[in-house]
């Protein structure tokens, strides 16, 4: 996963998922600190982003296999950790492990196209 995320993420990102990383400064755009996203979207919404890209991201699937980007989903929430208070991590840890790795969309039909969650 270490791996991946240097390969694919790092130079915007950054190695604490800041938006500080090296190609960072040249974009015409910020580049989202994963702390922030955390907060403002869920893991379908983060996983999505990381399938289909937003702005200057670019799409990682079908590239990645879907548990390269469950992977890279739970690098965000490792990253985002950094600053926060540690007992809220300690006591919620686990559950955010467990949920990355369920697969919601397929589990609640998210991923299916309409005309097949009408049959």
């Amino acid at each position: 996963m270490d791996l991946l995320y240097a390969e694919r993420c790092l130079n915007c990102h950054g190695a604490g998922g800041r938006g500080d990383g090296p190609m960072a400064a040249s974009l015409p755009a910020r580049v989202p600190d994963f702390r922030d996203t955390v907060e403002r979207k869920g893991n379908p919404q983060i996983r999505k982003i990381i399938a289909e890209g937003k702005g200057l991201m670019p799409a990682f699937e079908p590239a990645l296999r879907p548990a390269e980007i469950n992977d890279l989903l739970q690098m965000v929430r490792f990253l985002s950790r950094e600053g926060r208070d540690v007992a809220w991590w300690e006591k919620y840890d686990t559950l955010i492990v467990a949920h990355c790795n369920i697969p919601w969309e397929s589990v609640l039909g998210y991923d299916q196209a309409p005309e097949e969650k009408a049959q």
